[in-house]
């Protein structure tokens, strides 16, 4: 049950939440930074409008860690509840039916009667859980990793805005560390998944290309 699995990796952020997170904010930073291209002003100007938007990405990052604590804290409560219930004289079918709702559909699907039986007999030798489960010191560093991840990802792509002083050059340039970024995240993801590197991460890279071609459509 995820009760079990989130007391052996409270509040650690796996690859695939690494790895989303920084897509996530490399796509929102494609957003933003694509509209500077269509500024019309001094450096001063951009520059003003460049702080405006990390500020943003700063407020992003801060909304993203707080549902993912949103995100724990339900699990967590849906888990006691669960438990609750299993602790609560359930018959053994019924019990069954408990243990399955508390695993993912697929892996639920792949073990029969003695399976979940046997994980029921486990979890009722546990004590019962009492009181409201709270969230710990693992979940909120963990929420403050998901709040670095994406703004993080977000500084290589504005860089170029404070070292180049052409806009244009600066927008490809930009454009061009995004994507190279997007593509590095989508290689993990296949690495960890089993998949191909190179086809996952040609498939973020076309995600921030087309999300590129959106921007230019809408004039930024």
């Amino acid at each position: 049950m995820p009760q079990l699995l989130r007391a052996m990796n409270a509040g650690a952020l796996d690859p695939v939440d690494r790895a989303s997170e920084v897509i996530f904010g490399l796509l929102m930073a494609l957003t933003f930074v694509g509209t500077l291209g269509a500024i019309e002003g001094g450096r001063e100007e951009l520059r003003t409008l460049l702080l405006a938007a990390l500020g943003c990405n700063l407020a992003w990052g801060v909304a993203d860690a707080v549902m993912y604590l949103v995100g724990v804290a339900t699990q967590a409560r849906r888990d006691h509840a669960l438990m609750q219930r299993l602790h609560g004289g359930a018959d053994a079918a019924i019990g069954r039916r408990i243990v399955a709702e508390g695993l993912s559909p697929g892996l639920a699907a792949t073990l029969d009667e003695n399976d979940l039986d046997g994980l029921r007999l486990r979890l009722l030798d546990m004590p019962r859980p009492a009181g409201i489960p709270r969230l710990g010191w693992e979940d909120y560093r963990a929420a403050f990793g998901v709040f670095v991840l994406v703004v993080l990802a977000t500084f290589p792509v504005v860089l170029p805005y404070l070292f180049i002083d052409d806009v244009v050059r600066a927008l490809r340039l930009s454009q061009a560390i995004a994507l190279a970024m997007l593509f590095v995240a989508g290689a993990a993801l296949a690495r960890y998944s089993g998949g191909s590197m190179w086809r996952l991460g040609l498939l973020m890279t076309a995600i921030g290309a087309m999300l590129l071609v959106v921007i230019v459509l809408l004039g930024g």
